[in-house]
Order: structure tokens, then C-alpha cells, then sequence
């Protein structure tokens, strides 16, 4: 009878442990952190997520690997936005505040979205966070680089005419700003404006 009962004991231990170790996590709250370790990489933490689901043209869901989910907003970048939202064409430089200029930006933050879909959506993406830049926006989503095929995807919104840089401090702000002025200056994208 006693063997029974150290039995069941060892079970009951063994199920726990086992419970323990099985990577199902606590729902997340809007300050919770994945709990997979980061990577620490030249710009910051990161984590191998997946996206799933396109918001916009800077804005994602992911889900870590652990199953906690996330929405990120793309760090120092703003495509235009799309309806049911107003455009803001005082924020893009050269654009008017015209029918003509607002019916462009709606079109071109459109074009931002599906480009997102098409390189994104479903896709297993390298998430990395900027120790520079504050970790959570406004909205409370968390401010990330998406990585791609080991690309910025930040970046390649800059430089497809997709999006202007967003004023704010992250490491990588003087590549950005480098890379919004060579798409200004070749009439990429949202950029070319008659």
C-alpha cells in the first residue's frame, strides 16, 4: 500500500514537471515579455516569430513560439494609412493637401499593405527590438524591426516609396533617413507625385 502511495506521489510529480516544462504561457499582458530567450543582436533583442496577420503596411501580428501573441508597430517608419482612417498629407513631405494628394497617399498606403502581405503574411520572421527607442508606442504594440530573408523589411519600405521615415530616436535613424532621401530624390513610390 505504501509502494501505491509513492507511486501515485511520483505521478502527480511527474505530471507537474512534465506540465511545466511544456511551453504553454501565462496570458500575455501589454508589458509581458516572450518568454523564449532573445538573441541579442548589433541592434538588439530579437526572437524568431511568425506573422500572422498583416494590419497595414507597418503593422503586423506575430506569434512567438511559445504561442504568445504580439502586435508590432514597424519601427521609424509610417506608410500612409488607408480607409476607414484620414491620410495626413502634411506629414509627407511634397505631397499636397489636395484631393489629388490625399487620393495618392490612400492609394500608396494600399500599394504599403500589400506589399506587406506579400512578403510577410504567414512568413517566419526575425523580430528585433532598438535598446535606443522606447519599446512600446502609444498604442501599446510593441515597436520592433521585421527581418526578412535577413533583410530590413523597415528599411524596404523606405526605399520602395512605401513609407516616410517616423521622427523618432532608434538606432537605425540616420540609415533611414539616408534611405527616404535617395527614395525622394528618385521619385520612388509615394514620392512621385504630379
Amino acid at each position: 500500500m505504501q509502494r501505491r502511495g509513492q507511486t501515485a506521489v511520483l505521478a502527480v510529480i511527474a505530471v507537474v514537471a512534465v506540465a511545466g516544462c511544456s511551453g504553454i504561457a501565462p496570458s500575455p499582458t501589454p508589458d509581458a515579455e516572450p518568454t523564449t530567450e532573445p538573441v541579442v543582436t548589433a541592434e538588439g533583442p530579437s526572437w524568431n516569430v511568425t506573422v500572422t496577420r498583416v494590419i497595414d503596411g507597418d503593422t503586423v501580428e506575430i506569434r512567438y513560439a511559445n504561442g504568445t501573441a504580439e502586435t508590432v508597430r514597424l519601427l521609424g517608419v509610417d506608410t500612409p494609412e488607408t480607409p476607414p482612417n484620414t491620410v495626413s498629407p502634411g506629414e509627407f513631405e511634397g505631397i499636397p493637401d489636395t484631393e489629388a494628394g490625399r487620393d495618392h497617399l490612400m492609394s500608396w498606403g494600399t500599394n504599403a499593405t500589400e506589399f506587406a502581405e506579400r512578403n510577410l503574411a504567414n512568413k517566419q520572421v526575425r523580430l528585433v527590438v532598438d535598446p535606443e527607442s522606447d519599446r512600446r508606442g502609444g498604442y501599446g504594440r510593441l515597436l520592433g524591426y521585421i527581418y526578412v530573408d535577413g533583410e530590413n523589411f523597415n528599411s524596404l519600405l523606405l526605399s520602395g516609396g512605401y513609407a516616410r521615415l517616423y521622427e523618432s530616436e532608434f538606432r537605425l535613424r540616420d540609415s533611414f533617413a539616408t534611405t527616404e532621401a535617395t527614395a525622394q530624390r528618385g521619385r520612388v513610390g509615394l514620392w512621385n507625385f504630379e
